[in-house]
């Protein structure tokens, strides 16, 4: 009897499950792996879902804010104390859907942008002009809602 993996199954996502004792188990490669090598996946765009092995609950975004957590805490962070806290200020406020579309379609921009940067079709100069323009729009819309920096 052969095995299928998900992605021959018709699913789109590979499937990582999380057993009870915090370990990450690939069913693609049949292995347990590490939050680096998931880390790997996002850097590689693998479209994968973390999954409970005991429940089935999507974890998904519970590993992905695990790397962010231990990515912020090597290095050089990438979210200050005050973005931070004007996150959470948006939760619970009305405007908590608003600005989790905001963000998203800021990232996604970016990521747009990342692959003439890296090709050297923009210059260090049009990126620094896009980052304070970015900056700029971030403080007028957070000024709209009554959240100063």
């Amino acid at each position: 009897m052969s095995k299928t993996t998900a992605k021959e199954a018709g699913s789109a996502d590979r499937i990582i499950k999380k057993y009870p004792n915090r370990r990450l188990y690939d069913t693609d490669t049949s292995s347990y792996i590490t939050l680096t090598e998931i880390k790997q996946l996002v850097m590689d765009s693998e479209p994968f879902v973390v999954r409970d092995a005991k429940t089935g609950d999507d974890l998904t975004r519970s590993i992905l804010l695990q790397i962010i957590l231990e990515e912020e805490s090597q290095g050089s962070p990438m979210f200050t104390a005050p973005v931070l806290s004007n996150i959470i200020r948006f939760y619970g406020h009305t405007m908590q859907g608003l600005m989790g579309g905001y963000l998203e379609k800021n990232m996604q921009a970016l990521m747009d942008m990342q692959a003439p940067m890296v090709k050297g079709v923009m210059g260090a100069n049009m990126f620094t002009q896009m980052q304070e323009q970015m900056a700029k729009q971030a403080e007028q819309f957070l000024g709209t809602l009554g959240i100063k920096r």
